[in-house]
């Protein structure tokens, strides 16, 4: 038999526990505030809670819904810490800011000294990671309070991080560069490190030079030591990258042996 739980790291931001039902409590999602907006294809009338889930090998936790991040005042921490040159006068927040041609940013913050002209400002994308294959067996299972029979299919959607976000920030790195102001990746250090182990990019802590358009905020799981069996998210690292760097590096990695592919082709044609 298999523990639900072992799958789960969190529902509704609590460490999930077998039997724990998120009707009872509506739903009700700490970090927006109101009833959680996600859903699942096997159950599209009621809220699908699950924050957080845990890796198969190496059982860390790693975020699934950008709405986790809600959780610490991320915005506060791009002004403390990666705002370029002095602190912004009268920080505002515009959120889905959205452009033909160029997409939409989930946050902008944007300093108006005088309430309406804009001095300088910072776009913020937050970025948790799909899974493929599903943990709703393993949902289901917790909060009917039993074990399951096998363990649920499922993985980290690595190439979507490249297909999607990636892209994404080269693009939207190209324009901020015109611009002359960066744009902010509030991202966890599990998925920024297999970014940057995969991809090898160039990268520097001084993120006030002209030579860093992307920024990269990584935040950690930690225990809270406040909520006794829960997880919270800190700022782990602070670093800086440009578009071309990031672009060289996802087009230009080492490309396999020739005859590794040869042999693909031919057990392909042997099929």
């Amino acid at each position: 038999m298999y523990d639900p739980a072992s799958y789960i790291e969190e529902v509704l931001g609590k460490r999930a526990i077998i039997g724990f039902d998120p009707g009872t409590e509506g739903y009700f999602c700490p970090f927006i505030g109101r009833a959680c907006v996600k859903r699942s294809t096997a159950n599209t009338n009621n809220p699908y809670p699950v924050c957080t889930i845990r890796q198969k090998t190496s059982r860390a936790p790693v975020c699934v819904c950008p709405k986790r991040f809600y959780a610490i005042d991320f915005l506060q921490d791009v002004i403390e810490h990666v705002w370029p040159g002095e602190k912004p006068v009268n920080p505002r927040i515009a959120s889905e800011v959205k452009m033909e041609g160029f997409g939409n940013v989930d946050f902008v913050i944007a300093d108006t000294p005088d309430g309406e002209d804009i001095n300088q400002f910072l776009s913020v994308e937050l970025q948790a990671i799909d899974i493929t294959g599903s943990v709703r067996s393993a949902y289901d299972a917790l909060v009917a309070g039993e074990h399951m029979e096998k363990s649920p299919t499922y993985g980290l959607n690595w190439k979507n991080v490249y297909k999607r976000y990636i892209n994404q920030l080269i693009s939207k790195g190209y324009y901020h560069h015109h611009w002359g102001t960066k744009v902010v990746a509030v991202i966890q250090d599990a998925v920024y490190n297999y970014i940057c182990n995969d991809a090898d990019f160039m990268r520097q802590t001084d993120i006030d030079t002209p030579q860093v358009n992307i920024i990269f905020m990584s935040y950690k799981f930690e225990d809270d030591d406040a909520n006794l069996g829960r997880k919270k998210l800190t700022l782990d690292k602070v670093e800086g990258t440009h578009h071309t760097n990031l672009q060289n590096a996802v087009l230009y990695k080492s490309a396999p042996a020739r005859e590794e592919f040869c042999k693909r082709i031919r057990n392909a044609l042997a099929r």
